[in-house]
């Protein structure tokens, strides 16, 4: 069993299976993508040092027909696909059911849907390239996990420039993907300059300001699209990057266990610190 499921910008979306009207008969790209192996060479060396490996954009390809009555009916689905599949439209989701599970990917219509001379009575075939920016599949839910309040100090190797309070959130948060993965941080107030911590790794992330009890405090560590801001009780939103502690890291939950701790200034156990990610894969 396999099905794909496309939505664009405006919510509208189409779908491709093993039935009409649009029946998929080929699906390529969906393993792993071209990945580009980073290396240098010193003088006189054999060979080369190996650096790091990145993947590039995926690439996926569908082919099918659209299946109507009449040929009427099909020129009214081939406008449909074209509407849907509007390039112009910019990244739209991608969703892919098969034996395995569920999986999602942001995609890119590179082109509109191509109508070769094949067709019939009650069939025209169509191709279909997709460009994904990013080659990882994630889950179609988010995890979603409220950190646990604790008494009681912590402490780990960094030396930070203020002074801790005893009470504490902490919560192990287990990534299944296959490579790290970002978060999505909401702190709700009253906190003063609240900070987060991947205990696993070190990193961490504290921003110095104060959050009254009904202001909200977002961050996000994806690349390209990192953010940091503050929604204030009266719903104005504050860019709050300025905020940020210079040693910050916008870190990623490793493969595995991760073991988060927040903690602030502010002594109050009306605080709530929520983490969101999704698990990232390198093929499906």
């Amino acid at each position: 069993m396999r099905k794909l499921t496309f939505t664009n910008t405006r919510g509208e979306t189409v779908v491709f299976d093993n039935s009409a009207p649009f029946l998929m008969t080929k699906l390529e790209g969906t393993g792993a993508p071209s990945a580009d192996i980073q290396s240098q060479r010193a003088p006189y060396q054999d060979g080369v040092t190996y650096l790091d490996t990145f993947l590039q954009p995926r690439s996926l390809s569908v082919e099918g027909a659209v299946m109507a009555k009449t040929r009427k009916d099909i020129f009214s689905l081939r406008q449909t696909l074209s509407r849907v599949l509007n390039p112009k439209l910019g990244p739209g989701t991608l969703r892919y059911e098969y034996d395995g599970g569920v999986k999602e990917i942001q995609a890119v219509i590179e082109g509109a849907p191509i109508f070769p001379n094949q067709y019939g009575e009650t069939f025209q075939v169509f191709l279909i390239s997709v460009l994904c920016p990013s080659p990882f599949w994630t889950d179609t839910p988010t995890t979603s996990r409220e950190m646990s309040y604790i008494m009681g100090g912590f402490g780990f190797a960094l030396r930070l420039p203020a002074s801790f309070s005893r009470r504490s959130f902490r919560r192990t948060f287990f990534n299944e993907g296959d490579v790290e993965t970002p978060v999505k941080i909401e702190f709700r107030g009253p906190a003063q300059n609240p900070t987060i911590m991947n205990n696993t790794t070190g990193e961490f992330v504290r921003v110095k300001c104060n959050l009254g009890e009904n202001d909200v405090l977002h961050i996000h560590t994806t690349f390209g699209n990192k953010r940091v801001e503050v929604v204030r009780a009266d719903g104005n939103k504050e860019n709050a990057f300025h905020y940020l502690d210079l040693a910050s890291t916008f870190f990623q939950l490793q493969t595995g266990e991760n073991e988060l701790e927040y903690n602030s200034n502010n002594d109050s156990t009306k605080t709530k610190v929520t983490i969101k990610y999704k698990n990232r894969y390198v093929g499906v």
